[in-house]
């Protein structure tokens, strides 16, 4: 069976990649920006692309013609795309548009991989049926993005997550787990949000959940996070706990005190039941997650 993933040089693109190949049920196709940085050479296809060029990544998906997409290709960072509305709105939406094309004469299985950041963070943590009311630009574009997957004529899910941390992975960059820790090793003061509240997601559980997906063939949204809620603040001071750092290190502040480009939804998190029942998702308690990443 032919898969197809996007965005595979990130953080869940790589570990993702990973577990497919491990599964060693798929054909594992692949493209990003630029040379592949994945390790499982030998096992994958990788295809450089812009995915901005849309002709291009709508001819790739007909050419391959899989089975499975898997679009986990994003510009996923608030303040970026404040800065640059436009580059937002053709990597999130355009480029989902041209792969949906490309889908549809495939007669692919479409996964969409979208966010927390749909919601206003007013009455978190939410389930699947949530009214969706995004405060920033990342946001509108992640939600009509997946407007546009769910009213495609194919069979389709959606997983969205929340603040996902895991160990770093080549040319990809810092998660806030590991900003917390390289700044805590080197003696370094920090200032760290505590009026906002996530379900932070383990990138393994979060590739697990995807793969449960696509396993079960499921269809519909999918909330894929983490159980526990918590603070930036809270989860900085458990990474210096588990450190044995100093927590003094950590000092709370308001999101008033970083005037961002991008609003933040203050309590998002997910409730993550339907996960849990449909697909058997369980994942590690954030304490042990932390662990994993820091190797103590």
């Amino acid at each position: 069976m032919k898969i197809l993933v996007t965005g595979a040089n990130g953080l869940l693109g790589q570990h993702l990649i990973r577990q497919l190949v491990n599964e060693g049920k798929f054909t594992v196709h692949a493209t990003g920006n630029g040379p592949s940085r994945l390790s499982y050479t030998r096992e994958v296809t990788y295809h450089p692309l812009d995915l901005t060029q849309f002709r291009q990544a709508q001819a790739l998906v007909e050419k391959i013609a899989p089975h499975i997409i898997i679009h986990a290709a994003a510009l996923s960072q608030p303040n970026d795309c404040a800065a640059d509305p436009t580059a937002c709105w053709r990597v999130n939406v355009g480029a989902t548009r041209a792969l949906l094309r490309g889908a549809v004469k495939a007669k692919s299985y479409f996964i969409y991989v979208s966010t927390d950041f749909v919601f206003d963070g007013k009455n978190g943590p939410y389930d699947e049926q949530a009214h969706p009311n995004p405060v920033n630009v990342y946001g509108e574009s992640k939600l009509l993005a997946e407007e546009m997957v769910a009213l495609s004529p194919l069979h389709w899910a959606i997983v969205r997550t929340v603040l996902v941390y895991g160990n770093k992975v080549p040319g990809g960059r810092n998660n806030f787990v590991l900003w917390v820790r390289d700044n805590l090793l080197a003696g370094h003061s920090i200032r760290v949000v505590s009026d906002q509240e996530r379900t932070p997601t383990y990138v393994e559980d979060l590739a697990r959940g995807i793969l449960l997906v696509v396993m079960k063939h499921a269809k519909g949204i999918f909330h894929i996070s983490g159980k526990d809620t918590t603070t930036p603040y809270e989860l900085a001071r458990r990474v210096a706990a588990l450190l044995g750092k100093d927590p003094s290190l950590i000092q709370p502040v308001t999101a008033d005190t970083f005037p961002e480009p991008a609003r933040r939804p203050p309590k998002t998190g997910f409730i993550i039941t339907r996960a849990v029942r449909e697909l058997g998702y369980v994942p590690v308690k954030l304490d042990e997650g932390l662990r994993q990443v820091l190797d103590v």
